[in-house]
């Protein structure tokens, strides 16, 4: 246990200069003072992200056939084997809402069972995250993130006649406002960091002959930090200071690969060409975010609804989204698991970061919910029976992972969001169509 019997840091604090921020991520240095009987004050900080996968899921390569704590983990799920112990494998859940792939992403948090009925008409339900982020937020810089690795579109059909806004986001503040999802990595950087300049053309020219870190804007009040805190706690600053400066230098690779001069641009995009470059990069600015405590809500989607992204990179050329409606042929399948198995192997990439990261008395992944999924099982059938969902993270305590749950009765995605909101301290009464709660924790161990 770290003692501290003077005048702790605010967990909040924040160094600026020149326009930039840099949030601090936590030290011992932060620890309040211990009480009378040697007890710290300090708790845990719950942190909820969700991770979705679009397109559904080679679900023979997905479901573990044993439930209990003796399943046996595989292809897909094989990736996460050193996180056993803080996953819960979700099996005969279902969909509010199924209408193709909108219905997919659309219900997806908010369990809604309808939404609107053509491309003009938008209507669903207040989604999870929001729900969190109204109460979660009041403690944070920003309330929520809401990310993507897809360009997001607010107008349009994209399926089933019904709007684009469905299918390229999965957060909504109300009935009738979905948020937008930012897949351009600067802007993310920008918002979580500041910056003296705009993101238009000319203060991005000026950005890139100036080759500026935000780090360097503060690096006096750094300086006089690293000074005033113990070895332990400037340990941590270089190697958070060093993941900023290493995200900084990604992003300024992938805008040198852009052409500053094609005069409709009028902000950078920062986005490296390669999907693992741009995907790592997304999820260090998620981890950064976090472990800054600058939000405690995070929603990421991987791939948008109906993604036409093709993997030549690991054997498989074809469209995602026109290989997704197999038609349970076997070698369409078998090339839709590698697709599944890679996304999980680059969950695990950023759940290893997790762990490795110092929060409280453990670690990030131990004070997580991480909702990880998609709102479609068989796309060839835009299934919305036994979604594809689990859970990971140690949930601040309050999740005992290591266990496949089977649901017989089919209960909605809708329930298990509420069940979610519960463990994360901020109850609720219902989401879309919900009914009640799951029972996660006296499910079998058998």
């Amino acid at each position: 246990m770290t003692f501290i019997t003077g005048r702790s840091l605010s967990r909040r604090t924040v160094l600026r200069g020149l326009g930039a921020a840099v949030a601090l991520p936590f030290l011992d240095a932060m620890v309040p003072a211990v009480g009378i009987r040697g007890q710290s004050v300090l708790k845990p900080i719950q942190r909820f992200q969700t991770v979705y996968v679009p397109n559904g899921m080679a679900m023979q390569f997905w479901s573990p056939t044993e439930e209990g704590s003796d399943f046996e983990l595989t292809p897909i799920l094989e990736p996460l084997a050193p996180f056993r112990e803080q996953m819960l494998v979700f099996s005969g859940i279902r969909a509010n809402w199924v209408t193709a792939h909108a219905g997919a992403s659309g219900s997806f948090l908010t369990g809604t069972t309808r939404g609107g009925r053509n491309e003009v008409e938008i209507l669903a339900d207040v989604s999870m995250d929001q729900l969190l982020a109204r109460e979660l937020g009041k403690e944070t810089q920003l309330a929520s993130l809401e990310l993507s690795m897809d360009p997001p579109a607010n107008a349009g059909s994209c399926t089933a006649n019904l709007s684009c806004v469905y299918t390229h986001t999965l957060s909504w503040r109300s009935p009738t406002q979905a948020l937008p999802m930012e897949y351009n990595p600067r802007v993310v950087f920008e918002r979580l960091f500041g910056d003296s300049g705009s993101t238009g053309r000319e203060a991005r020219e000026t950005r890139l002959r100036e080759q500026s870190s935000i780090l360097d804007k503060v690096n006096e009040k750094l300086g006089n930090l690293r000074r005033e805190v113990g070895p332990t706690d400037r340990g941590l600053l270089e190697e958070y200071t060093e993941a900023v400066r290493d995200v900084e230098r990604r992003i300024q690779r992938a805008e040198e690969q852009i052409d500053i001069e094609l005069p409709f641009m009028e902000r950078p995009h920062g986005a490296p060409p390669i999907f693992e470059d741009h995907l790592d990069l997304m999820f260090d600015l998620q981890l950064l975010a976090l472990r800054t405590d600058l939000t405690r809500v995070v929603t990421f989607m991987m791939g948008k609804e109906q993604s036409a992204r093709t993997y030549p990179q690991i054997g498989v050329p074809e469209a995602h989204h026109p290989l997704s409606h197999h038609n349970n042929q076997p070698e369409a399948i078998e090339k839709m698991s590698i697709i599944n198995r890679h996304h999980t192997q680059l969950f695990s990439r950023y759940l290893a970061k997790l762990q490795a990261t110092p929060d409280g008395d453990g670690n990030l992944l131990d004070h997580m919910t991480i909702l990880y999924g998609g709102g479609i099982s068989n796309s060839t059938l835009h299934s919305g029976d036994n979604l594809p969902v689990l859970v990971m993270g140690g949930g601040a305590g309050h999740l005992r992972g290591g266990r496949h749950l089977a649901y017989a009765d089919q209960p909605s995605m809708a329930n298990l969001l509420v069940t979610l909101m519960d463990k994360l301290g901020v109850p609720v009464e219902r989401i879309g169509g919900s009914t009640g709660a799951l029972s996660i924790d006296t499910l079998s161990d058998v």
